[in-house]
C-alpha cells in the first residue's frame, strides 16, 4: 500500500502521516531526508525527533539514492519529506536528479509493506520565483503528480484536517 500526504507549510501533514503509520501493525521506519545543513535544519530535525520520540519509529537518515537503500522486510515506512529529497537529488553533488526520486520510491515500494510519503503543495503561494526555484518547484510538481497517480491513497491536510483526494482511510 502507498499513501501520499500533501499539504502546505504547517498544515499538519507530518502529524497526520505519523498518526497514520502508528495505526499500522508492524515495524515502523522513519526515513528522514533533510540534510542538517545549518541551525535552522538542526532545529527542525530536533523538533521532528521529539514529536515522534515515543511512537515506535526507527530512524534511517538517507539524503539521496533511495534505490540503493535496503530496508527491513515488511516494514511500514514514512518518508519525510519528498520536498527535501527532491532538493537533494537536484542540487546535491551526490544527487541523481528527478528520475532518481521516482526510482527510489519504486525501490521502497518493492521492499516495504506500506509506504507513506509526505510532500509539500507547490504553486499555491502566488509568489513570483526566480528560475532556480522554479526549476525545483516544477520538478517537485511533476514528482507529486507521478506519486499521486501511483498511490493507493492521497490525502491533503488543511488546518490539521485530512481531505481524501483519492482512496480513503484504511483504518
Amino acid at each position: 500500500m502507498f499513501t501520499l500526504v500533501i499539504g502546505g507549510a504547517a498544515s499538519g501533514k507530518s502529524e497526520y502521516a505519523e498518526l497514520h503509520v502508528t495505526r499500522l501493525t508492524g515495524r515502523r521506519i522513519y526515513l528522514a531526508a533533510m540534510r542538517p545543513w545549518d541551525q535552522e535544519c538542526l532545529g527542525r530535525i530536533a523538533r521532528h525527533r521529539l514529536l515522534r520520540r515515543d511512537k515506535g519509529f526507527e530512524t534511517v537518515e538517507r539524503y539521496t539514492d533511495l534505490a540503493g537503500l535496503a530496508l527491513p522486510a515488511e516494514a511500514n515506512v514514512l518518508l519525510e519529506c519528498m520536498s527535501n529529497l527532491t532538493a537533494n537529488e537536484l542540487y546535491d553533488p551526490e544527487g541523481g536528479g528527478e528520475e532518481a526520486v521516482l526510482r527510489g520510491v519504486e525501490a521502497l515500494l518493492s521492499q516495504c509493506r506500506h509506504l507513506t510519503v509526505v510532500t509539500n503543495d507547490v504553486f499555491s503561494g502566488g509568489v513570483a520565483y526566480g528560475e532556480g526555484t522554479l526549476r525545483y518547484l516544477r520538478a517537485l510538481a511533476r514528482i507529486n503528480r507521478a506519486l499521486a497517480a501511483r498511490a493507493d491513497t492521497v490525502v491533503e491536510t488543511v488546518c490539521g484536517l485530512p481531505n481524501y483526494l483519492k482512496g480513503g482511510p484504511i483504518l
